[in-house]
């Protein structure tokens, strides 16, 4: 209760100053429109108010309890800052819900316990449409556990804005050093013989601004590090931040970036050691990607001097005019399924990167994209000479950018895999600068991603390469579904609502519990030979999803649900990728399942074996209640039976045209359907849908 205390006290000293936005609550006087998700359990108040509580002791049996917003109609960028505390064991996230959409969005979310109450500063971004927010707290059932809400704050601007007048500093944080250290500074408390400033923000002593002093300094280069909070999306634009400075020379003041890696990249040094007032600094930020901002300062002595920084701001334009924007390098992409895009062979080479379509079969499987789609095959038998060195360039991007390059490759044969596939990064001279990857041996007959990061201060391409001294040594190698884009491909983009690769879990998908038969998560080849999929779709050596048909007995079912769909009146594009091969295949099918009656609807269904290839399969669907998707499949006549499934995607909108004319699906399914799922009604016939 202490801290409670003095979170509130501090609020009622500072909390004046606040542009408080709806949706805000400190939850004294009630829940200021928050309610608790019926379907879940419940959110209880303390009876001193001052917090809010999701507590194992009154979960009644159920996992999680999910707080709910009013409806909010915030459309500029806004900064949501709550005060937590997790007690023994749990978690905490929180989403948005937009309207319209079947799926909640996840902002944030935390699984660490603590000892005191914490913040998190939670950027929300502008938007034209209305939507809720969803606090969802899972205690576990250990006795004492418990998830609990202080305060809920949403105020106008970047959570990585502050003029420090708040008690939470706006979730900047101090690395602790033994000797110096940031502190808040400016106060009425201060020593009237301190040579500080007075704050920036209202020019008097009662403000408030942090700053760092040497004189407990005691060693060589004692550092004291500032951290902000890490964005919870990529920003860029203009950082804006106000400094004074006294400092000896040999001491260092410096602005930092750091990634989710850790990386840190240095954007502002001040020039001058000695400023008489505080001086604003513009710097931009060109980040696809979260980060934090560290003000740092090194001493090296005990005189080394104090600085100080306040009103820090930022703005979505960049402060210098001269500043190069965000480049789009999609120009870059290509799945070659109508041509080849912007990339091109040499002349000399043209017949050694073909642009080809190949029937799978025992000997070939597909493409990447589509599986029945196009893709570059490198080495085929329609090259004329036996020694070549073949080279495919890709469009001109702009240097000074941190590129993220991924391509898939596949092999085929068992020669020698020497100088098969290299990438370089040529100059606008076509001058080679650097080799950044080779081929090594790998699987055969596999889809392989492979991800590149790469970064020149001048104009560059990418150029593959493939080298063949014997033409009877080199396997025949595939090139589909090339990709570049802006950041570090080591950062990861986070889990999106409605998509599944099977890479790290389940993405909440389950199992009916009357199957006769089990989907199962696994990776590599499966183990029944002539079916099944040598790996999965997404990496190559990563999960996916299916039934061991040995394990099963013919007319054995497996299904796997989806969690559950708000459902909503726009329609819904459902893709995955699907494995049917073996003499034995029997069915895979999708299904509609009602939430209410648990009624259910046939949307898609795929009856023997298809082809040694990942095919994939989209069509449009429209519910406008609770509803699930349903993947069942039922084992075949024999144990060359197994079903996989991959890359599940259920994003809001249709599946365009042109996704039709290049796939194996019914097309009365694909587009019948979307007018008979509005009103999600089922007629007697259970494969058929009908209209009120």
């Amino acid at each position: 209760m202490n801290s409670i205390f003095l979170l509130a006290l501090l609020f009622l000293v500072f909390g004046a100053q606040l542009q408080l936005l709806p949706g805000s609550c400190n939850f004294d006087n009630g829940t200021c429109g928050y309610t608790s998700d019926p379907v879940y359990a419940k959110w209880t108040r303390n009876r001193e108010g001052r917090f809010i509580t999701a507590d194992s002791s009154f979960m009644d049996g159920m996992e999680k309890a999910v707080l709910v917003s009013p409806v909010l109609e915030i459309l500029d960028w806004s900064c949501l800052r709550l005060v937590y505390q997790i007690t023994g064991a749990g978690s905490l996230q929180v989403h948005q819900r937009q309207e319209g959409d079947n799926f909640d969005y996840t902002l944030w979310s935390v699984d660490k316990p603590s000892d005191s109450w914490l913040i998190a500063s939670i950027d929300l971004r502008n938007t034209s449409n209305t939507y809720q927010l969803l606090m969802e707290g899972q205690p576990r059932k250990e006795t004492g556990s418990s998830v609990a809400l202080f305060e809920i704050h949403i105020v106008p601007g970047y959570c990585i804005e502050c003029n420090f007048e708040e008690h939470h500093l706006c979730g900047y944080s101090n690395h602790w050093n033994p000797n110096v250290n940031w502190y808040v500074g400016g106060s009425l408390a201060r020593d009237p013989q301190s040579n500080l400033p007075d704050d920036h923000t209202m020019n008097n002593q009662r403000g408030h601004y942090m700053y760092v002093d040497s004189v407990y300094a005691k060693h060589f280069q004692e550092v004291a590090k500032l951290t902000s909070a890490m964005t919870t999306t990529p920003v860029s634009g203009c950082l804006s931040f106000y400094y004074q400075r006294d400092q000896e020379r040999g001491n260092i003041f410096s602005v930092f970036t750091r990634d989710t890696l850790g990386h840190y990249e240095e954007i502002w040094r001040p020039e001058v050691y000695a400023t008489i007032s505080w001086r604003l600094v513009n710097v931009d930020i060109k980040a696809p990607h979260p980060l934090e901002v560290v003000f740092e300062v090194a001493f090296n002595s005990a005189r080394g001097g104090y600085v100080a920084i306040d009103d820090i701001s930022f703005s979505p334009e960049f402060c210098h005019t001269e500043t190069e924007p965000l480049v789009d390098p999609s120009i870059a992409n290509c799945d070659f399924e109508k041509d080849l895009c912007h990339y091109h062979r040499e002349r000399v080479a043209s017949k050694v990167w073909n642009w080809v379509t190949v029937k799978p079969n025992a000997y070939r499987i597909g493409d990447h994209t589509t599986g029945t789609g196009s893709f570059l095959l490198v080495n085929t038998y329609f090259t004329l000479w036996y020694g070549y060195m073949g080279r495919l360039h890709g469009p001109f991007l702009p240097g000074n950018h941190k590129y993220c390059l991924r391509f898939y490759y596949a092999l085929h044969g068992f020669r020698s895999v020497d100088n098969a596939l290299m990438i370089y990064i040529y100059d606008e001279n076509n001058v080679a600068q650097e080799k950044v990857w080779s081929l090594t041996e790998t699987t055969r007959e596999i889809w392989t991603k492979v991800d590149i990061t790469y970064t020149k201060p001048m104009t560059t391409k990418v150029v593959f390469v493939s080298i063949c001294q014997n033409f009877w040594d080199c396997p025949l190698l595939a090139l589909d579904d090339i990709r570049v884009a802006i950041g570090d491909c080591r950062i990861p983009a986070g889990p999106v609502p409605g998509e599944c690769d099977f890479e790290t879990g389940d993405c909440g998908y389950t199992q009916e519990k009357t199957d006769s038969g089990d989907w199962l998560r696994v990776q590599g080849q499966t183990p029944t030979s002539y079916t099944g999929p040598r790996g999965d779709h997404t990496t190559g050596v990563g999960y996916f999803m299916y039934i061991e048909a040995s394990l099963m007995r013919p007319g054995h079912t497996a299904r796997m649900l989806s969690t559950d769909l708000r459902g909503s009146m726009e329609p819904h594009c459902l893709i995955f990728y699907y494995h049917m091969y073996g003499s034995g295949t029997g069915i895979l099918s999708v299904l509609l399942r009602r939430g209410d009656t648990h009624r259910e609807a046939l949307l898609w269904r795929r009856h023997g074996e298809q082809s040694i290839s990942w095919m994939r399969a989209m069509l449009d669907y429209m519910c406008d209640c609770r509803h699930q998707i349903v993947f069942e499949a039922i084992r075949g006549p024999s144990i060359r039976s197994d079903i996989a499934v991959d890359d599940i995607v259920i994003k809001k909108g249709p599946c365009t045209a042109g996704w039709y004319s290049r796939t194996s699906l019914n097309l009365k399914i694909g587009i019948t359907h979307i007018s008979l799922l509005t009103h999600c009604m089922l007629s007697k016939n259970p494969n058929q849908l009908s209209v009120t």
